[in-house]
C-alpha cells in the first residue's frame, strides 16, 4: 500500500467515485474527503442533494430505473447499505453486479464490526465482494460516536430526556468517530492498492455507556443517564419501529456487547491514515460543546 500521509496517493487523474448515501454520517465525510484530494464525486440519494464539490446523482436501492444513471463514468464506489432492511442483499447485490458490467472497479462497503463476513443482513454482501470486484474493501466500523451527537434515537433522546436507553449493561465498546471511518474509506478508495481485507474500525478507547453519558453530562453541563433495559423490553421496543426480526437483531447486538463481544480497540485507522483515531471526549467537545 502506498504511503497513507500524502493525501493523494494513488488517485488516477480520472478517478471517479460515485458515493451512495452521501448525505448520511460517513456518505457525507466521505464524498468531502474525495473531493479535497481531487477525485471526482458523484453524490447519489433520493433527492440528488447537491454536497460541495460534486456532481449530485439521484439514486434508489429499490428504484433500479436510477442505478445505470448513478453508475455512469464511476470506475469506484463507496457503499452505505439501505437503511433498516434485513435483507440488504436482495437489492445491494444485483446492482453490484450492474456496477462491475458499467466499469466499476473498486468497491468499499461500509458494514459493522458486530456482522463478519457470511452473516446476518449485509454478512451476505461482504461475502459476495471479492468476487465482484478487482479491488475491495469492507469497513466494519464499531458504533458511532455520532449516535451520541447527531440525529440517531440516542442522542435525540439525550437532547429530549437527558437519558438514552441500552441492553448493553456494563459492556464496553471501542466506539469511532465518523470522521475516521470516512478518512479510512478515503484511503481505501484511492490508494494505489486497496485493502482487499475486511477492516475493523474503532476510537481509541473502549467505553461502556455509563461512561459515555459521564462524558455527555461534563461536556453539555447537562445530566445525561444511561437507562438499562433487557433483551426482551429492547426488542419489544424496537419492534415497534421497524420489522420484528431486525428488531431481533438489534437487541441481539446489545446483548453481544453486554457479554463483551465489542470490548475491543484495534490501529487500523493509524495504519490507514497515518494517524491516530479520535477519543470520544474530543468528538463530544467539537459537535455538543457549541450547542450547550
Amino acid at each position: 500500500m502506498t504511503d497513507t500521509t500524502d493525501s493523494p496517493a494513488g488517485t488516477a487523474p480520472a478517478a471517479t467515485a460515485l458515493v451512495v448515501g452521501a448525505t448520511g454520517t460517513t456518505g457525507r465525510r466521505t464524498a468531502a474527503g474525495l473531493v479535497a484530494a481531487g477525485c471526482r464525486v458523484r453524490a447519489a440519494g433520493r433527492n440528488a442533494t447537491p454536497l460541495p464539490g460534486t456532481e449530485p446523482v439521484r439514486f434508489d436501492w429499490y428504484d433500479p430505473a436510477t442505478h445505470a444513471g448513478a453508475l455512469d463514468g464511476a470506475d469506484r464506489v463507496y457503499l452505505v447499505p439501505p437503511v433498516g432492511d434485513p435483507d440488504p442483499a436482495a437489492v445491494m447485490l444485483p446492482f453490484l453486479q450492474r456496477a462491475r458490467t458499467a466499469g466499476v472497479r473498486r468497491a468499499v462497503l461500509l458494514s459493522s464490526s458486530a456482522v463478519p463476513e457470511g452473516g446476518p443482513a449485509v454478512g451476505l454482501v461482504h461475502a459476495a465482494l471479492p468476487g465482484l470486484f478487482d479491488a475491495w474493501a469492507v469497513l466494519r466500523p464499531s458504533w458511532f460516536m455520532q449516535n451520541f451527537t447527531g440525529t440517531h434515537a440516542h442522542a435525540e433522546s439525550v437532547r429530549s430526556h437527558g437519558t438514552f436507553l441500552t441492553a448493553a449493561g456494563d459492556g464496553r465498546i471501542g466506539f469511532v468517530d465518523a470522521e475516521d471511518i470516512a478518512a479510512v474509506a478515503v484511503r481505501a478508495l484511492l490508494d494505489d492498492r486497496a485493502p482487499d481485507t475486511d477492516l475493523v474500525l474503532t476510537g481509541p478507547q473502549a467505553l461502556s455507556h455509563d461512561e459515555i453519558a459521564a462524558v455527555l453530562t461534563e461536556v453539555t453541563g447537562r445530566p445525561v443517564a444511561h437507562h438499562r433495559l433487557s433483551y426482551a423490553q429492547l426488542r419489544d421496543r424496537l419492534a415497534g419501529q421497524v420489522a420484528p426480526e431486525f428488531a431481533a437483531m438489534l437487541a441481539g447486538m446489545d446483548l453481544a456487547i453486554a457479554e463483551g463481544a465489542e470490548d475491543r480497540t484495534t490501529d487500523t485507522v493509524l495504519r490507514l491514515t497515518g494517524r491516530p483515531p479520535t477519543g470520544f471526549r474530543a468528538v463530544a467537545e467539537r459537535e455538543l460543546a457549541a450547542r450547550s
